[in-house]
Formats: structure tokens, sequence, C-alpha cells
């Protein structure tokens, strides 16, 4: 009886159970929450006001108390004084090529170069010839040339307006050929004078040789209108064709 007494008395003392243990979860857990949004805030806090320091410090000029006795003169407006230049040398390679020599000016030959009184009436001049004691007088040019409208005209002209043919001649067809059944084509060059007449006319290729005369003699009854340049006629060349070819019956 004695045991029974005193465990009923010790569980009266004691009070344990889940209400008990739902209030001190509720009490311990405030309060660690307090403590770690406590510890949060001074971290927090220190953070920022380290780097309010920093910045501070940062933006912070040196300032240097002086006494006006102490300052310099300022400088004058009127005389201005130009900056010193400074020579900045700067160490050269020498040259691995050559050092250059100077050349001697050339020699004048002492022989004289112009021409004596003597040498100059040696030199053919303008001969003037008298026409029997009147005023007008000839000159003789010498060796010198006046172009001929009969030289021919180069091998390309420019123009402005290639001739024309007006007057067309068949060529005679050579008997000997067309017994022999030969045919063939003949191209001629033909020297068109500023009147558009044929001046020469030259084969430049022949199936055959039999066909060449009745071409050229073809050729210089041909008439053309002018080459024109410059608004006048000039005289050109032109290649004509001509074929011989049987007729079939």
């Amino acid at each position: 009886m004695g045991k029974n007494e005193a465990g009923q008395s010790f569980k009266g003392n004691i009070q344990y159970g889940g209400a008990v243990l739902k209030s001190l979860a509720r009490k311990y857990t405030g309060i660690g929450l307090a403590i770690a949004i406590a510890l949060h805030l001074v971290g927090v806090g220190a953070y920022w006001a380290s780097e309010y320091i920093s910045r501070g410090e940062e933006n912070s000029a040196p300032v240097i108390m002086l006494k006006y006795s102490e300052l310099g003169p300022p400088p004058s407006i009127t005389n201005q004084q130009a900056i010193p230049q400074v020579a900045v040398s700067t160490p050269m390679a020498k040259p691995n090529v050559g050092v250059p020599v100077p050349v001697p000016d050339a020699e004048v030959s002492p022989e004289q170069t112009i021409a004596s009184q003597e040498e100059l009436r040696k030199i053919a001049g303008p001969v003037t010839q008298g026409t029997g004691g009147g005023d007008s007088i000839g000159v003789s040019m010498g060796n010198f040339k006046i172009p001929s409208e009969d030289a021919p005209p180069p091998d390309f002209v420019p123009v402005e307006k290639e001739p024309q043919v007006i007057k067309q001649v068949k060529p005679v067809y050579p008997e000997l050929a067309q017994r022999a059944g030969i045919e063939g084509r003949v191209l001629v060059k033909i020297w068109v004078d500023k009147d558009g007449r044929p001046h020469k006319a030259i084969v430049l290729k022949s199936d055959a040789e039999i066909f060449n005369q009745p071409a050229i003699n073809a050729a210089m009854e041909y008439r053309f209108t002018p080459a024109i340049m410059n608004k006048g006629p000039v005289a050109v060349w032109v290649v004509i064709p001509f074929t011989f070819k049987l007729l079939q019956h």
C-alpha cells in the first residue's frame, strides 16, 4: 500500500502529456523565431553599415588646409612665357645595307656644242626663186611633201556615216568555170573615193583564181554614197563579197 500511494502522489505533482508538449512547442518555437529574426536584422544592418562607411571613404577627398600667406603668386596674364620644348631622342638603328658614297659630278666636254657659221651655211634651207623681176617669189621647202588625194586611205578610217551601195553589178561567170562546174567566193577590198566611186580593187581571199578578175571588174563598176566624217566626205576601204554559183536545172 505504501508504494501505490507514493506513485500516485508523484504523478499528481508532475503533469506530462500531449497538451504540455504542445504548449512547450509553441513557446520555444516563438522564442527561436524571435532570436533568428534578431540575428538576421543584426547581419543585414552590419552589411549595410559597412557599405555606407566604405562609400563615404571613397567619395571623400583629402582636404589640405593652407594659410593665405603660404600660397604662391598667381600667374601673370600679360607675360606669357612659351612652354619649353622637350627634346626627345630615340635610339636609331644603324643601316645594314651600306653607307652612301658621294659620286663626283659628270665632267662637261670642253668641245663646242653650238654650230658655227660655216656649219649653218652648209645646212640646206628654203630656196627662193624670182619670177622675172616681179614681186612674187617661190619658196622650195626641200623634201617636204604635201599629202595627195591619190594616196590610199588607211585600213581603218573613223566615219560618222558608212558608204552605202547605190549601184550593184553582178560579176560575169567565166565560161571555162561553168563547163568545169567550179564554184567559189571572192572577197574584194574596194577603195571608195570622196565621190563614192571605186578607185582601186584588191582581192583579199578567193576560192579559185579564175574568179578574181571578173570580181575586180564588177567591183570597179559599183557606185556608193561617200563616207561622211566631220560633215565632209572621206575616202575609205569597203569589202564586198562576190559569190559564183552554178544554177541547177
